[in-house]
């Protein structure tokens, strides 16, 4: 920024109207100003003496000994504070009709004389500042071009507002999340356009804040508010939503937390309740409605049934009608932990029971079950010894922890389950008949998914939202081809190989809807070759072969129109380059 003082002609005496001619131009010869200041005996401006009017003295004859207050201008002066403003001084000399300025001070006394030649002068001098200012700016217009283009491509939402909470700039993936239309939205408060980011909490508190998890047509979550300070005042807040991958970050989390193995089980709460055990089959309906009523007693329960078919779902569902629902419900797979440790797990242990072991011990899962249940998945899986343990737990309510020595007494109910013949066992001495029969106080067999098909749809239906939460898809329905294919399969894995089989399928599923071609291969060629599905098959293989044909088609035309290019021809069919090369390989092309 250039200053007045800068640009100015100093000066340090004036002229008076007493000043003769002679001295009038000796003055104007030393400073060479063609505007001369004019003041009175407080060194104020009283008026100017200008080139011109000393042109106009000299034609009308007057000497050198004559004075030049006859011909000093008083009218139409131009006094400039020394402390003027740049758009003040910018005003005055566009609308200026003379070519010089007196510049005063704060007192009003005249301390300099401001021409063009002077400001030019001034700007010819900054020209190296200027050209500095300029490679500046330059460079903030790179950074700023920089950061736009980084916080526009950025993984997460981003919005930004002002000190008053207006929307000045969002970025397309919020915009993408939420559906909305950036433009419609820039300069509308945030508590309107946006309610559900809670970022008018932080223009209030000027703290940065998460938010709890939210979810937005089943896609999850999480919103980081931080207020935006300059010089300790409040100009703006930023909201960065996090939502892209969230299941991965848990997983991390989840592995870091639980790092001693998947085995481990934890104390928590049911995650499911009957509401959640969904069958229009008469059978499950009678089951469901017998378990209630067990589930209000305080017994063992024995459930039993195919792997898949969802004993884990029941035991938690008994565990929330029951009177304990409050209290822990802990699960332990007697399967999956090593029979060394599984003694431990079960019960704990004292201080120093064994080398590696933690200082202050550790307590078991009867400990962090007490009051509640406590779940023991596959029960048929125990070692003799430890079967022997528990027996004496279920009929005292009482253990000792591995290499402790007090009692420790615990209420706990017990619900067993397990896909082991326990029966043949019994009779085969590897499970003992004592505690066979005090498990198996309530008994639940859950029948398998092949002699309740009628549910496939149902639970296709109640599978599929939370599907297109987990993986992120837009799934809405099931071609009538494919759910005839899955009413004609066996399912050995029962519900939990229908989950996965449901899920690998919405994976590639294209179109909102899924196709036989999503279907894995080995569901297909089953029905396919069992006799009894010949109408399934038939329809199957109609339906596969017209696909392939449209299939190839498009894929032909897309080629032909992008000249073989395959990345174009990708995005004109809307699928990823790696599905091309993958249909180019099964079709031959």
């Amino acid at each position: 920024m250039i200053y007045l003082a800068e640009m100015m002609t100093p000066v340090e005496k004036g002229l008076s109207f007493t000043s003769t001619v002679r001295e009038a131009l000796c003055y104007m010869q030393q400073t060479r100003l063609d505007t001369v200041p004019v003041m009175d005996s407080e060194g104020k401006l009283a008026g100017v003496f200008t080139r011109s009017r000393l042109y106009g003295l000299l034609l009308d004859g007057l000497s050198l000994d004559d004075v030049i207050g006859p011909y000093v201008r008083t009218d139409n002066l131009v006094a400039l504070p020394i402390n003027i403003s740049p758009e003040e001084l910018e005003e005055i000399i566009r609308h200026s009709q003379v070519g010089a300025g007196v510049v005063v001070d704060e007192q009003e006394r005249v301390t300099g004389v401001l021409t063009r030649t002077g400001i030019v002068n001034a700007l010819l001098r900054s020209t190296r500042s200027i050209k500095e200012l300029a490679t500046e700016l330059e460079k903030v217009k790179q950074l700023e071009s920089l950061l736009t283009t980084v916080i526009e491509h950025a993984y997460d939402g981003i919005v930004l507002v002002d000190q008053d909470g207006l929307i000045t700039f969002m970025n397309s993936a919020l915009t993408e999340l939420f559906g909305i239309d950036p433009k419609a939205c820039l300069g509308q408060h945030i508590s309107h356009a946006l309610p559900q980011l809670g970022l008018e909490t932080v223009l209030s508190t000027k703290e940065a804040s998460w938010s709890k998890l939210l979810e937005f047509r089943g896609i999850k979550y999480l919103v980081h508010r931080v207020p935006v300070m300059q010089q300790g005042h409040l100009i703006g807040a930023i909201g960065k939503v996090i939502y892209r991958h969230l299941s991965e970050v848990k997983h991390v989390l989840r592995q870091y937390e639980f790092k001693s193995s998947r085995a481990s089980c934890e104390e928590k709460r049911s995650r499911f309740s009957f509401k959640d055990i969904i069958s229009g089959n008469e059978q499950m309906l009678r089951l469901k409605r017998s378990v209630k009523k067990a589930a209000r007693s305080d017994s063992t329960v024995l459930i039993r049934g195919e792997s898949g078919t969802g004993k884990e779902l029941f035991a938690h569902a008994i565990h929330e009608a029951s009177f304990r629902r409050e209290a822990p419900f802990v699960v332990i797979n007697c399967a999956a932990i090593p029979e060394h440790l599984l003694e431990s797990e079960f019960f704990g242990y004292a201080e120093g029971a064994f080398t590696g072991a933690k200082s202050k011990g550790k307590l078991g899962k009867f400990d962090l079950a007490d009051g509640g249940t406590l779940f023991l998945d596959e029960v048929g899986d125990m070692s003799p010894s430890l079967q022997a343990k528990l027996l004496r737990v279920l009929q005292e309510r009482e253990f000792y922890r591995v290499g402790g020595t007090e009692v420790i007494k615990v209420d706990v109910r017990i619900i067993a389950a397990t896909n082991r013949p326990l029966e043949q066992m019994v009779e085969e001495g590897s499970f003992r008949r004592d505690l066979y029969y005090r498990l198996n106080v309530i008994s639940v067999d859950i029948p398998p998914l092949r002699e309740r098909k009628e549910d496939i749809p149902l639970l296709c239906e109640k599978l599929i939202p939370r599907l297109n939460r987990k993986l992120g898809t837009s799934i809405v329905s099931i071609d009538p081809a494919v759910m005839e294919i899955l009413l004609a399969y066996d399912w050995p894995g029962n519900v939990r190989e229908l989950e996965n089989v449901l899920e690998r399928s919405m994976t590639f599923a294209e179109h909102g809807q899924v196709t036989v071609e999503d279907l894995p291969d080995y569901i297909v060629r089953k029905v396919a070759h069992d006799p009894s599905g010949q109408a399934v098959k038939d329809q199957s293989h109609r339906d596969m072969g017209l696909l392939a044909q449209k299939e190839q088609e498009a894929i032909r035309q897309a080629l032909k129109q992008t000249k073989g290019n395959k990345t174009k021809a990708a995005q004109l069919l809307g699928i990823s380059r790696s599905v091309l090369y993958d249909k180019l390989k099964r079709f031959s092309l």
